[in-house]
């Protein structure tokens, strides 16, 4: 099992990225591989998952250990594959993912691309209590007499109906992408205001 890579970060594509050590391009296929993009050019270390089938070989990466753990809590649910387990992880923290699966929202689940009912409350039977992540539900989502959680939600939602809209101008995957993980820390309230964020971010690069 190879754990991480350490190495130059050679190239970035829309699906992966390319680290170069000892003479080897390793490539790492990444939820949002442009996340990285700082370190282009430069030293990176990647932590890995080496997926192994009869007919494919494949080496998924993350920045974090804790991101590379849920992908293989999310591998052993039934119906979620490699390709299902890195929509929730271009979309979505680690702890608002296992916040999600402890008090069962399966409303939030069926968020992610390819998650119907039947797989969120599969998610949850296999997931509850098994996710070891310090998290705690009932800080942030549920402070003010409840109105945490609906706060959180409609954030996601937002933000979700605006990675959409840009989509819907012309912007590539890639390039929406690229600026997710900005736009998730704003923490707006309307659409709107992430595609007005999102496209002074675009207007940057």
């Amino acid at each position: 099992m190879i754990a991480y890579i350490q190495g130059k970060l050679a190239l970035i594509n829309e699906e992966s990225v390319i680290v170069e050590t000892n003479g080897v391009g390793y490539e790492i296929v990444c939820a949002n591989p442009y996340n990285f993009q700082e370190e282009i050019g430069g030293q990176v270390l990647i932590y890995t998952y080496h997926y192994i089938r009869e007919d494919n070989q494949t080496l998924y990466g993350f920045k974090k250990t804790d991101d590379k753990l849920l992908f293989s809590k999310l591998l052993n649910v039934s119906g979620i594959g490699p390709k299902g387990a890195l929509s929730v992880l271009a979309t979505v923290r680690v702890e608002e993912f296992a916040a999600a699966i402890e008090r069962e929202d399966d409303k939030f689940l069926t968020r992610f691309p390819g998650v119907g009912k039947k797989t969120a409350r599969q998610m949850i039977l296999d997931l509850k209590g098994k996710l070891p992540f310090s998290i705690d539900i009932n800080e942030g989502l549920f402070e003010n007499n409840g109105q945490g959680d609906k706060n959180t939600e409609t954030d996601n939602t937002a933000l979700n109906e605006a990675i959409e809209a840009m989509k819907s101008l012309g912007y590539t995957e890639r390039e929406v992408k690229n600026i997710v993980p900005q736009l998730r820390t704003e923490q707006l309230a309307k659409a709107d205001d992430y595609i007005r964020k999102g496209l002074a971010l675009m207007m940057k690069k």
